[in-house]
C-alpha cells in the first residue's frame, strides 16, 4: 500500500525538483555563455546541450558496469532512446510551447532563430547517426572500434564549429538567482556555482524520477529494454523539454532549439560510441523503428530549414505524431 501512494508521490516530488533546478541551470548557462562571449547558439548548443546530457548518459554507463544482458539491453535502449526522444517528443513540447505562449500574450507565434547554427546541429545529427544506425551491421572487432572513435572524433569537430560560430548574443538576462538571494556581485565563481548545483539537483531529480517510474511500471510487466527505451528517456530528457520551455517563454528561440538539437548531436556521438564499441549494439524491432523515426522526425525539420531558412512551430508538432506512431507499433 505504500508502495502506491510513496512512488507516486515520489514522481511527482523529483519532477519538481527538476522544474527547479532547470530554472536555476537556465539562467545560469545564460550568464556563463555572456562571461565568455558566447553566441546564443554556442551557449544553447554547447554548454546547455552537453550539461544537460549528464543524467541520460550515466545510465547505459551503470548499465554497463552493472553486466549482463540485462545492463547490455538498457543500455542500448537507452542510447538509442534519447535521440528518438528529443527529435520527437522535445521538438512537440517546443512547438507546443511557442503557441501555448503567444495564445497567452506572452510571445509570437513564430520562431526567431539562428538558421546556420540548426542546420549545422542537424545536418550533424543525422550524419552521425544514420552511420549509428548502420553500424549495427558492421561485424563487432575492430571496425566497431574505428566508428566509435570516429563517432567521437565528430563531436570534437561539432564543438570546434559550434565555438568559432560569431551569431546573436545573448541579450538581456535576468539577475543571477544566487546574485539575487544572497546580494552579491556576478562573479565567474558564483555563476559556476550555480550551474554545478543546478546539473546536481538535476541528476537527483532524473535519477529519482527513473526510480519511481520503474517501481511504478513493474506493476505492468512492462520489458527491460521497452522501459530503458521508452521510459527512462522521457525522465532523463526532461530538463532538455523543461529548459527549451523556459526559454521559448522568454523569446530565446535559438537557445531553446539548440538546446534540443545540440543534445541530438551530443547523444548521437560519445553515448553512441560507447553502444558501439562495448555492447552488442544489434538494432532490432522496436529500437531499430525508433532509430529511423528519430532519422526522419530530423530529416522533416532539416529539409524544412533548408528550403524556408525557418522553421514554423507546427513542424515541431509532427514531433508527437511520430512518437505516437511509434506507441501505436509497440502496441499493435
Amino acid at each position: 500500500m505504500i508502495g502506491y501512494i510513496g512512488y507516486p508521490l515520489l514522481l511527482i516530488a523529483s519532477l519538481a525538483l527538476i522544474l527547479f533546478a532547470c530554472e536555476l541551470f537556465t539562467n545560469g548557462i545564460e550568464w556563463a555563455g555572456h562571461k565568455l562571449n558566447l553566441s546564443q547558439g554556442a551557449t544553447g548548443s554547447v554548454l546547455a546541450a552537453a550539461g544537460t546530457a549528464l543524467p541520460e548518459t550515466s545510465i547505459p554507463v551503470l548499465a554497463l558496469i552493472a553486466g549482463g544482458s540485462g545492463g547490455n539491453d538498457v543500455a542500448v535502449g537507452a542510447i538509442a532512446g534519447a535521440p528518438f526522444m528529443l527529435s520527437t517528443i522535445a521538438f512537440f513540447v517546443t512547438g507546443a510551447a511557442v503557441y501555448i505562449y503567444s495564445l497567452r500574450g506572452r510571445r509570437e507565434r513564430t520562431l526567431n532563430i539562428d538558421a546556420k547554427v540548426k542546420e549545422r546541429d542537424l545536418g550533424f545529427f543525422l550524419a552521425v547517426y544514420s552511420v549509428a544506425v548502420l553500424a549495427t551491421f558492421v561485424p563487432r572487432g575492430l571496425p566497431r572500434y574505428i566508428i566509435a572513435a570516429c563517432l567521437s572524433a565528430s563531436y570534437v569537430l561539432y564543438l570546434y564549429l559550434s565555438l568559432r560560430h560569431q551569431g546573436e548574443k545573448g541579450g538581456e538576462i535576468e539577475d543571477l538567482h544566487l546574485s539575487s538571494i544572497f546580494k552579491l556581485k556576478h562573479r565567474k565563481r558564483y555563476i559556476f556555482i550555480q550551474v554545478v548545483l543546478s546539473l546536481a539537483l538535476i541528476v537527483l531529480g532524473a535519477h529519482y524520477f527513473v526510480v519511481a517510474v520503474q517501481r511504478i511500471s513493474e506493476v505492468a510487466g512492462v520489458p527491460a529494454l521497452l522501459l530503458s527505451l521508452i521510459i527512462t528517456p522521457v525522465a532523463t530528457e526532461l530538463p532538455e523539454k523543461m529548459n527549451s520551455v523556459l526559454w521559448i517563454r522568454d523569446g530565446k528561440d535559438t537557445l531553446a532549439l539548440g538546446n534540443i538539437t545540440g543534445a541530438m548531436v551530443f547523444q548521437s556521438s560519445f553515448p553512441v560510441a560507447i553502444g558501439v564499441a562495448f555492447t552488442p549494439w544489434d538494432l532490432r524491432g522496436p529500437t531499430m523503428v525508433s532509430a529511423v523515426i528519430a532519422v526522419i522526425s530530423a530529416v522533416v525539420v532539416y529539409l524544412t530549414l533548408k528550403i524556408k531558412k525557418d522553421i514554423p512551430p507546427w513542424i515541431l508538432l509532427l514531433g508527437g505524431l511520430f512518437y505516437l506512431a511509434f506507441i501505436l507499433y509497440l502496441i499493435f
